[in-house]
Protein backbone atom coordinates (compact mmCIF):
# COMPACT_ATOMS: atom_id res chain seq x y z
CA UNK A 1 0.00 0.00 0.00
CA UNK A 2 1.81 3.71 -0.53
CA UNK A 3 0.10 6.27 0.97
CA UNK A 4 1.29 9.96 0.41
CA UNK A 5 0.45 13.28 1.64
CA UNK A 6 1.38 15.99 -0.92
CA UNK A 7 1.99 19.79 0.12
CA UNK A 8 1.25 21.98 -2.78
CA UNK A 9 2.60 25.69 -2.13
CA UNK A 10 -0.43 27.02 -4.25
CA UNK A 11 -2.80 25.26 -1.82
CA UNK A 12 -5.13 28.08 -1.22
CA UNK A 13 -8.79 28.92 0.90
CA UNK A 14 -10.05 30.58 -2.28
CA UNK A 15 -8.48 31.41 -6.18
CA UNK A 16 -7.31 35.48 -4.75
CA UNK A 17 -7.19 35.53 -1.40
CA UNK A 18 -6.05 33.65 2.00
CA UNK A 19 -8.11 34.23 5.25
CA UNK A 20 -7.83 37.55 6.16
CA UNK A 21 -8.77 38.49 2.29
CA UNK A 22 -5.17 39.75 1.16
CA UNK A 23 -4.04 39.06 -2.28
CA UNK A 24 -1.63 36.58 -3.21
CA UNK A 25 -0.98 37.43 -6.27
CA UNK A 26 1.92 39.63 -5.47
CA UNK A 27 3.35 37.40 -3.48
CA UNK A 28 3.48 34.57 -5.91
CA UNK A 29 4.16 36.98 -8.73
CA UNK A 30 7.29 37.87 -6.49
CA UNK A 31 8.79 34.49 -5.72
CA UNK A 32 8.25 33.24 -9.11
CA UNK A 33 10.71 35.93 -10.18
CA UNK A 34 13.17 34.13 -12.54
CA UNK A 35 15.70 35.50 -9.76
CA UNK A 36 14.25 33.19 -7.12
CA UNK A 37 13.91 29.97 -9.30
CA UNK A 38 17.49 28.37 -8.04
CA UNK A 39 16.88 29.18 -4.34
CA UNK A 40 13.09 28.08 -4.85
CA UNK A 41 13.77 25.55 -6.87
CA UNK A 42 14.37 22.54 -3.69
CA UNK A 43 10.55 23.45 -2.81
CA UNK A 44 8.48 22.47 -5.60
CA UNK A 45 9.75 18.84 -4.58
CA UNK A 46 10.13 15.64 -6.77
CA UNK A 47 7.41 14.91 -8.85
CA UNK A 48 6.51 11.09 -9.16
CA UNK A 49 4.07 8.65 -10.41
CA UNK A 50 2.91 5.90 -8.57
CA UNK A 51 1.88 2.73 -10.22
CA UNK A 52 0.29 -0.78 -9.03
CA UNK A 53 0.21 -3.80 -10.58
CA UNK A 54 -0.65 -7.66 -9.54
CA UNK A 55 3.39 -8.11 -8.90
CA UNK A 56 4.33 -4.92 -7.67
CA UNK A 57 4.44 -1.25 -7.08
CA UNK A 58 6.78 1.53 -10.22
CA UNK A 59 7.58 4.77 -9.08
CA UNK A 60 8.24 7.25 -11.95
CA UNK A 61 10.03 10.07 -10.58
CA UNK A 62 11.23 13.40 -12.50
CA UNK A 63 14.21 14.97 -12.04
CA UNK A 64 15.49 16.11 -14.42
CA UNK A 65 19.27 17.74 -15.38
CA UNK A 66 20.34 15.79 -11.62
CA UNK A 67 23.61 13.73 -11.93
CA UNK A 68 23.24 9.80 -11.34
CA UNK A 69 25.64 10.15 -8.80
CA UNK A 70 24.18 13.09 -6.81
CA UNK A 71 20.25 10.82 -6.04
CA UNK A 72 19.82 8.87 -3.14
CA UNK A 73 17.20 5.95 -3.21
CA UNK A 74 16.87 4.36 0.44
CA UNK A 75 13.65 1.91 1.63
CA UNK A 76 14.09 2.19 5.72
CA UNK A 77 10.78 1.21 7.90
CA UNK A 78 8.04 0.57 5.22
CA UNK A 79 9.34 4.34 3.92
CA UNK A 80 10.79 4.41 0.47
CA UNK A 81 12.78 8.27 0.51
CA UNK A 82 13.99 9.42 -2.86
CA UNK A 83 16.76 12.52 -1.69
CA UNK A 84 19.27 14.69 -3.94
CA UNK A 85 21.87 16.48 -3.02
CA UNK A 86 23.61 19.08 -5.53
CA UNK A 87 26.59 21.04 -5.56
CA UNK A 88 27.82 22.38 -8.88
CA UNK A 89 29.43 25.40 -10.33
CA UNK A 90 28.80 26.93 -13.56
CA UNK A 91 31.71 29.44 -14.83
CA UNK A 92 31.58 31.71 -17.97
CA UNK A 93 34.57 33.47 -18.90
CA UNK A 94 33.94 35.88 -22.01
CA UNK A 95 35.77 39.37 -22.72
CA UNK A 96 38.27 38.88 -18.97
CA UNK A 97 35.01 38.72 -17.80
CA UNK A 98 34.48 35.58 -14.88
CA UNK A 99 31.29 34.79 -13.69
CA UNK A 100 30.52 31.91 -11.37
CA UNK A 101 27.13 30.83 -9.76
CA UNK A 102 26.88 27.96 -7.26
CA UNK A 103 23.92 26.08 -6.82
CA UNK A 104 23.45 23.40 -4.47
CA UNK A 105 21.13 22.48 -1.75
CA UNK A 106 19.07 19.00 -1.41
CA UNK A 107 15.16 18.05 -1.64
CA UNK A 108 13.19 14.81 -0.66
CA UNK A 109 10.52 13.23 -1.20
CA UNK A 110 8.95 9.95 0.80
CA UNK A 111 6.29 7.63 0.62
CA UNK A 112 5.17 4.67 2.86
CA UNK A 113 5.58 1.38 1.48
CA UNK A 114 4.38 -2.08 2.72
CA UNK A 115 4.57 -5.41 2.04
CA UNK A 116 7.81 -5.26 -0.10
CA UNK A 117 11.04 -7.77 -0.76
CA UNK A 118 13.66 -5.58 0.27
CA UNK A 119 16.12 -6.93 -1.02
CA UNK A 120 14.78 -6.76 -5.11
CA UNK A 121 13.93 -3.13 -5.14
CA UNK A 122 15.97 -1.85 -8.28
CA UNK A 123 16.02 1.49 -9.53
CA UNK A 124 17.22 3.01 -12.68
CA UNK A 125 17.99 6.51 -13.66
CA UNK A 126 17.63 7.00 -17.69
CA UNK A 127 16.88 11.03 -19.40
CA UNK A 128 16.18 12.20 -16.17
CA UNK A 129 13.32 9.90 -14.84
CA UNK A 130 14.19 8.07 -11.99
CA UNK A 131 12.24 4.82 -11.85
CA UNK A 132 12.19 2.22 -9.22
CA UNK A 133 10.28 -1.34 -8.62
CA UNK A 134 9.69 -2.48 -5.73
CA UNK A 135 7.99 -6.42 -5.71
CA UNK A 136 5.29 -6.89 -3.09
CA UNK A 137 5.57 -9.85 -0.54
CA UNK A 138 3.26 -12.61 -1.34
CA UNK A 139 3.52 -13.86 2.15
CA UNK A 140 1.82 -10.66 3.21
CA UNK A 141 -0.89 -10.12 0.62
CA UNK A 142 -3.81 -8.66 2.40
CA UNK A 143 -7.26 -9.80 2.37
CA UNK A 144 -10.34 -7.13 1.31
CA UNK A 145 -12.60 -6.92 3.27
CA UNK A 146 -15.97 -4.76 2.86
CA UNK A 147 -17.29 -2.92 5.81
CA UNK A 148 -20.81 -2.59 5.51
CA UNK A 149 -21.81 1.52 6.52
CA UNK A 150 -24.84 1.39 8.83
Amino acid sequence: MFSLMPYRRGNKLSANNDIWGFSKSVFENFFNDPFFSGVLSATNGIRADIRETEKEYIVDAEIPGVKKEDINVELRDDTLTISIDRDEEVKDERDNYIRRERRYGSVSRSFYVENVVNDAVTAKYKDGILTIVLPKDKKAKQNKHRIPIQ
